[in-house]
């Protein structure tokens, strides 16, 4: 591998989401620069999917412990590993979660900029933590539940109980804010998004933030090349049985990594899909009493009585599912979803529309935005119930699964519509392009 090319040095954060369009981004930069290449520092040894994601032989990988404090090992590797092999080191692109390595760009006379692997709402809604907090001083409480918030890039109010549950808590919340307020120390900020799925929120940004640095949006980035990143003993079943399905006519429920609902919950799941008529492929992830999720569960033993035997050959359920390459299918017609970024991204690009059960984190935000604003989904949960363990009813899942099917529905043709504007937004002359563009040739300058 040739290594005389000016280098960039990405530091994602350990979560599998921001570390497969961490990848992506990695890839699609050099497939637009010869003049390129690229280090990612990896710190979860646990990880070998790093390298499936990796289309591009000018990306290099370094795995390093994983300590509370990474700076002197990210610094080390970059002096003995990075340096002596680069004609020029531009700078670090680092995650949310990783802003305390900006002070080794500046130990090492490199600019660092962020790669927000959420959408620019989202990021508005992170810079406004830290101009909330120099006017109240403390985190959010449960008396703020009947309140609501205006925040630069929601063009509605945001309740405060539809805020991630983490900035209620007084260890949680400070940490978090002093990551976000250094945000503004970068050079410009990578937003994994478009500007025809969010036209107002950039603009809207600089607006209100006089000292934001630039913001350039790159999405939507999705690991559609190498969709087969983790294997499953089901995977060729799940993928034939979708052969055997009619268009459009099964809905597909899955939660990302992390999510996963009590035995109760998932009954009412299975009574909804039966109760709904349609043809269904479920992930299932099953949560234990201390809400840690348990793999390899017989589903026979938790699911209603005679559930599997009576929707046999209409539905199918699995564990792990390959999500991209499940949406890719045109046997697919709708997407029970959590409402993460990257699964919103993957919904919007297949054209499948998403019925929102957010869980944690940002994902209420994300469902709200999507149904509220957007219109590119249905509503069955805009709330994560941060404080309450409330079930939701078979009798409205199938309800919400019926309107999620419709054929002609509005938000159908609205999501078909912005897969082709989020497909164009990548291609020469589309609004991501021409942004990555720009941010290749300020970082390259004179190099």
């Amino acid at each position: 591998m040739e290594r005389s090319k000016s280098e960039l040095v990405f530091i994602p954060s350990l979560g599998i989401g921001h570390l497969v369009s961490t990848i992506e981004f990695a890839n699609l930069l050099l497939e637009r620069s010869e003049r390129l290449s690229i280090t990612v520092l990896v710190m979860d040894a646990g990880n070998d999917i790093k390298t499936k994601l990796a289309s591009h032989t000018n990306i290099r990988f370094i795995q390093l412990p994983y300590v509370e404090s990474n700076k002197t090992c990210v610094k080390e590797a970059i002096v003995k590993h990075v340096l002596p092999n680069s004609s020029k080191l531009l700078g670090l692109v680092i995650d949310l979660f990783c802003t305390s390595m900006i002070d080794v760009g500046n130990e090492l006379g490199v600019p660092s900029y962020l790669f927000f692997t959420g959408g620019a709402a989202g990021l508005g809604f992170l810079l406004y933590l830290p101009h909330r907090h120099d006017l109240k001083g403390r985190e959010f409480e449960e008396s703020e539940f009947e309140s609501e918030l205006i925040i630069p890039g929601y063009l509605n109010p945001i309740p405060v109980d539809a805020l991630p549950g983490f900035l209620f808590n007084k260890e949680r919340y400070m940490p978090f804010v002093n990551l976000v307020r250094r945000f503004k120390e970068t050079k410009g900020i990578l937003v994994n998004s478009f500007l025809d799925l969010e036209p107002h929120v950039v603009s809207s940004l600089i607006s209100a933030y006089h000292d934001l640095p630039p913001v350039y949006t790159v999405g939507p980035l999705i690991n559609h090349k190498n969709q087969n990143t983790v294997q499953s003993k089901n995977h060729e079943e799940i993928m034939k049985w979708l052969d055997e399905q009619p268009e459009s006519s099964v809905v597909f429920l899955c939660f990302g990594s992390g999510g996963c609902f009590g035995v109760p919950q998932l009954k009412e799941i299975a009574l909804g899909l039966e109760k709904s008529g349609h043809r269904f492929l479920w992930s299932i992830r099953v949560a234990s009493e201390d809400k840690k999720k348990i793999e390899n569960i017989d589903h026979k033993a938790i699911l209603p009585k005679g559930f599997l035997e009576r929707t046999k050959g209409k539905g199918f359920t699995c564990g792990w599912a390959p999500q991209v390459e499940v949406l890719a299918h045109k046997a697919v017609g709708g997407f029970v979803s959590h409402c993460g970024w990257n699964s919103i991204l993957e919904s919007l690009w297949f054209g499948v529309p998403i019925l929102t059960w957010p869980l944690y984190a940002e994902q209420t935000l994300n469902a709200l935005k999507m149904v509220k604003e957007l219109g590119l989904a249905f509503e069955l949960k805009l709330d994560s119930k941060i404080f309450s363990d409330e079930i939701v009813k078979g009798d409205e899942i199938a309800k919400a699964v019926k309107c999620l099917m419709e054929e002609d529905s509005e938000v159908r043709k609205r999501v078909r519509d912005m897969s082709v504007k989020g497909r164009k937004a990548l291609i020469a002359s589309g609004s991501s392009y021409d942004s990555v563009g720009h941010w290749i040739e300020t970082i390259l300058g004179g190099s």
